[in-house]
């Protein structure tokens, strides 16, 4: 029987894609952005690779016009360098505070890095056997500052680093996130608030695959994560439980739509290449292979939406207004087309017919609307 994938190894073959560039790691809000799309090939395949989509972008003339300004980002490191500063004081009074344990004997321990090694494969392994022996009934109250957790992504395994993680507490383990928005009399603002759940989410399942592949029970880990955030005005640490039921829910979902990335890039020729030090002509050839599925919320969390959104104008593509639209024009590709049998010019086929009927449908009340005739 001849092999499946007749050329490189799928790793070699998303290496040679990256050129030297060392890979871009999947974090947890890179895979919310690719499970928000989860039928975007494009994006699947630039994660996977591990490329720099704002600097691929930037190349191919598109500057990105959203993401973490630096200072907000020096703002959240700093926020979180004062919740753990002073032995963890913060952090473990905010866990006094919301899950009632006596953290006076907590203990941290730091997986930034084991013994001076900061390789992944001794962060996961040390990862693993801390949560073996707490979950297995060690009344050790350890807290873990960044454990390394892994979750298959669109077939390549992504790691993942929350930013605390308790021990077992009224028999759950919790994941706690730290964030600079502030809570204002105990209201964070709402989109802030489900894009945290959302990433926190990814956690949470990294540590429910975690716990299955280690034989260990995944009911000990809490449905609910610790945010934490900045009080008022001021720089006083907030901490409260955010109910996660719902977004690990559409996170399952999503990722068993994902297709493999690897399997994607195979429809790449072999001169292929997403290097971003190559000839742009090479680079807009190579994105231009791998099919996008862009829609307008794009550009609010994807460094490549606007180059999707003009090459989707390009062709006259019914994404380029949105999904409600896509939706409910099936079969149509092309809204050059679409006027074309709107017109009289060309006849719908039987795959278009009964979106030209809406289409029709909806001018006749349009022409209602405004006192014409029917």
């Amino acid at each position: 029987m001849p092999p499946q994938h007749p050329v490189d190894l799928p790793d070699s073959r998303l290496a040679a894609l990256r050129g030297p560039r060392p890979p871009q790691p999947y974090t947890a809000r890179k895979i919310t952005a690719l499970t928000a799309n989860p039928a975007c090939s494009r994006r699947a395949v630039l994660d996977a690779v591990g490329i720099d989509k704002a600097l691929l972008a930037q190349r191919m003339g598109y500057e990105p016009r959203f993401g973490q300004s630096p200072f907000a980002l020096a703002r959240e490191q700093a926020f979180e360098a004062l919740v753990k500063w002073g032995g963890y004081a913060e952090l473990i009074r905010l866990l006094r505070e919301q899950l009632g344990i006596p953290v006076e004997e907590a203990g941290v321990t730091d997986l930034n890095e084991v013994g001076g090694d900061t390789s992944l494969a001794r962060r996961v392994k040390e990862t693993r056997g801390l949560l073996t022996r707490l979950a297995s009934g060690s009344d050790e109250r350890l807290i873990l500052d960044r454990p390394l957790l892994t979750l298959e992504v669109a077939g390549q395994t992504a790691y993942l680093a929350p930013q605390a993680l308790t021990h077992r507490v009224g028999g759950k383990f919790y994941v706690a996130e730290i964030r600079s928005f502030p809570a204002i009399d105990g209201q964070a603002n709402p989109t802030a608030v489900a894009q945290t759940a959302k990433q926190a989410a990814v956690s949470v399942l990294a540590l429910h695959r975690t716990f299955e592949e280690l034989n260990l029970d995944p009911e000990q880990i809490a449905h609910e994560f610790l945010l934490i955030c900045p009080k008022d005005f001021s720089n006083r640490p907030y901490g409260r439980l955010v109910d996660l039921r719902q977004e690990l829910d559409a996170l399952r979902f999503q990722l068993t739509r994902l297709r493999r990335a690897d399997d994607l890039a195979l429809a790449l020729p072999p001169s292929a290449t997403l290097d971003t030090d190559r000839d742009v002509d090479e680079l807009d050839s190579s994105v231009g292979a791998l099919d996008a599925s862009y829609t307008p919320d794009c550009l609010s969390f994807c460094e490549m939406a606007r180059y999707c959104r003009d090459e989707a104008t390009t062709c006259a593509s019914p994404t380029r207004l949105g999904g409600t639209v896509r939706n409910t024009l099936p079969g149509v590709d092309s809204t050059r087309t679409t006027l074309a049998y709107l017109d009289g010019v060309h006849a719908p086929g039987p795959a278009e017919a009964a979106a030209i009927d809406r289409l029709r449908a909806a001018e006749r009340l349009r022409r209602l609307r405004r006192g014409g005739a029917a």
